[in-house]
């Protein structure tokens, strides 16, 4: 019985004690029997309001919806303690609305430049650009144009840049001319300005724009996509479809070293042929190219064209937020991907695991960045002010420890890119016998006895740097500024110090790849390409003494982490000689990159992120693993997409 009917009875009760006539009391009795009546129908359409908001809220869930997949508590418990806690509708609606209110109406522009060097008399920066639209109507196409302070160069990715004074102006490409309302997208660049980076002012199509440092906002083109699902996924349905495959044959397909090879756990030798696709890095929380593209055709056809490894750059700062319980949305198209609306950004992770897992893909974390940007990967080193060299480790042991009984991911890639300059002092990656925080050398030993310990199956790549000492006995500890004391390579290429100091993973030995990343002209027109330079040139003055002498040395294996670029001159050229390089020396590598919006190189796909560039593609073909006109996939059990076979059918190189 509710209390409010025991409070009427009991009133009743009293009165009938006072000896009032019994028509008074048939008419209280009357009146209490309608108001319990009344009480009882507002109490069951308050109920069921409160159903159909926890529907509404169910059904709203976004991608980064929390849901650990070590929680043994039923969902029907866990259901009901989230509907004790649900506003009703109104309050939902009025909160909303004063959220709108609060919102900055029209174009933000929102910028950050965190890493910043000197290049003869230019300040270089990473950038970093926002374009939020909180305007009434979506974005077709956009043209921005910035006034910069003593702007001198440009080179950017995610547009079309063109620099005139102090103006620069970027247009849109394919994949991100529009602009939803309340969308954003993220555009980024390498600006050389005479001064420190500063933006006067901002136009978007002709119109003014509030210009903000700091902070900038990420591609989200859903508007709000995630709330207008009209099936409810229940949490039963993302288990099922984070459930790994009976097919796949847990812990066969660990790898380890022999001098220069890679082999399995047979002894055959394999040839490691991967690709390279970003976004965990970004801040899209995934793969970019989902928001016009389906994460399991995508899988599919990466496989289907023979791709037997993915390297997966991504942020110490995403992984930190996971493993603290934190999951930042996943910017992906909710019509095309519907499977996905149910999952945080951590299980979409996952269930591309089981994705890649099914189609007989492996797959190479690669701390890409310390903190989640766009940019990031321009700064020189593993840590930053947000992200410190503790939180560095953290990312790479729990993501290590988390998939220790996974064998679909094979390798991690400690860090991309290390690099500095000589006048970058404490700032420039360096490579040595000393302790000093930024020498790559001895954190990539710290980083790697780390990840062994919670899983000593992995394969460790270890990346380069860009400065090596010409004379490394005077100029061991780095202390001389002069450019000419130094040998120079790409970010991340110059692995020159593995002959003095060689990377030491004591009973893990076997387990060292070195990771070289080598670009063609179009990226930077290194001193190598000038003139009319050749296979042999580009050995003699590059190649050899910088990292190959390690695979023709019999030191270590090899992987080319990043190799690519457009398919025209003078990029051509360079890129004909590498794949001669790769082919004939059987040298494992990951092609840069899936990705259209590889704004310095393109990519496989075009810009629906779809249809695959045959003309580029046929050209990397002839350096993936083939046997018998089937591509070879690193699985014991499950083929390479539909064109290939399985590593155990393989007869190995």
């Amino acid at each position: 019985m509710s209390d409010e009917k025991k409070d009427v009875n009991s009133r009743q009760e009293n009165v009938g004690k006072k000896g009032i006539n019994k028509k008074l009391i048939i008419a209280f009795a009357g009146m209490g029997a309608v108001i319990v009546g009344l009480v009882i129908a507002l109490i069951l359409v308050a109920t069921s309001g409160k159903k159909d908001v926890d529907s509404s809220a169910s059904k709203a869930e976004s991608s980064s919806a929390v849901a650990s997949e070590t929680d043994d508590s039923s969902e029907e418990d866990s259901e009901a303690d989230e509907s004790e806690d649900e506003p009703d509708a109104d309050e939902e609606e009025s909160s909303q609305e004063s959220k709108d209110d609060k919102k900055e109406k029209g174009f933000i522009i929102s910028y950050s430049g965190d890493n910043s060097w000197q290049d003869g008399d230019k300040v270089m920066t990473g950038m970093e650009i926002g374009i939020e639209n909180n305007s009434d109507e979506a974005l077709k196409e956009w043209t921005l144009e910035l006034e910069i302070d003593q702007l001198k160069s440009c080179d950017g990715w995610n547009g079309n840049f063109n620099v005139k004074g102090n103006k620069l102006t970027v247009t849109n490409v394919d994949y991100n001319g529009e602009i939803a309302k309340g969308g954003s997208t993220s555009i980024g660049c390498n600006i050389g300005t005479g001064t420190k980076l500063n933006v006067k002012s901002a136009k978007l199509n002709g119109v003014e724009c509030t210009v903000k440092k700091g902070k900038v906002s990420q591609n989200n083109n859903n508007n709000n996509n995630n709330q207008n699902n009209d099936k409810k996924t229940t949490e039963k349905d993302v288990k099922k479809l984070l459930k790994r495959t009976s097919k796949a044959k847990q812990g066969d397909d660990w790898l380890h070293t022999d001098g220069s090879k890679i082999l399995d756990k047979d002894g055959k030798e394999v040839w490691l042929t991967g690709v390279n696709w970003f976004g965990y890095n970004t801040g899209t929380n995934t793969f970019d190219g989902l928001w016009n593209s389906e994460l399991v055709s995508s899988v599919e056809a990466i496989a289907d064209h023979g791709f037997n490894l993915i390297r997966l750059p991504i942020s110490a700062e995403l992984i930190n937020q996971w493993s603290e319980g934190e999951y930042p949305k996943a910017n992906y198209n909710n019509a095309y991907n519907e499977e996905l609306n149910s999952m945080n950004s951590l299980e979409i992770f996952d269930y591309f695991l089981k994705l890649a897992e099914e189609n007989g893909l492996k797959v190479m974390p690669d701390i890409h960045s310390a903190e989640t940007n766009a940019s990031g990967h321009t700064v020189n080193l593993w840590y930053t002010d947000k992200v410190t060299v503790k939180d560095y480790y953290h990312a790479l042991e729990w993501l290590a420890d988390r998939y220790k009984d996974n064998d679909t991911i094979i390798a991690f890639d400690l860090k991309n890119e290390p690099h500095g300059k000589p006048n970058e002092g404490d700032a420039a990656a360096i490579w040595n016998n000393s302790k000093d925080a930024n020498n790559w050398k001895y954190v990539a030993e710290t980083a790697a006895s780390k990840v062994l310990a919670k899983n000593p199956n992995v394969l460790i790549m270890v990346e380069g740097i860009e400065i090596y000492p010409k004379n490394i006995k005077k100029n061991g500890d780095y202390s001389s500024t002069n450019s000419d004391d130094y040998y120079f390579n790409w970010w991340g290429g110059n692995l020159r110090g593995v002959k003095d100091y060689p990377i030491d993973l004591g009973k893990y030995q076997d387990k060292l790849v070195y990771s070289p990343h080598d670009y063609g002209p179009t990226v930077y027109q290194q001193p190598w390409f000038e003139g009319d330079y050749t296979y042999k040139s580009l050995m003699k003055d590059c190649w050899k003494d910088n990292w190959f002498y390690i695979q023709e040395q019999d030191i270590a294996p090899l992987l080319i982490g990043e190799w690519g670029g457009f398919m025209t001159e003078p990029n051509l050229t360079w890129m004909t000689y590498m794949r001669k390089l790769i082919k004939d020396n059987h040298v494992n590598h990951t092609f840069w990159c899936f990705n259209a919006n590889s704004g310095d190189t393109g990519g496989l796909v075009k810009d629906d992120f779809v249809t695959w560039d045959e003309e580029k593609y046929d050209f990397v073909k002839e350096v993936l693993w083939q046997e018998g006109g089937k591509f070879v996939g690193l699985d014991h059990a499950i083929p390479l997409g539909d064109n290939g076979i399985t590593l155990k059918k393989a007869k190995g190189l």
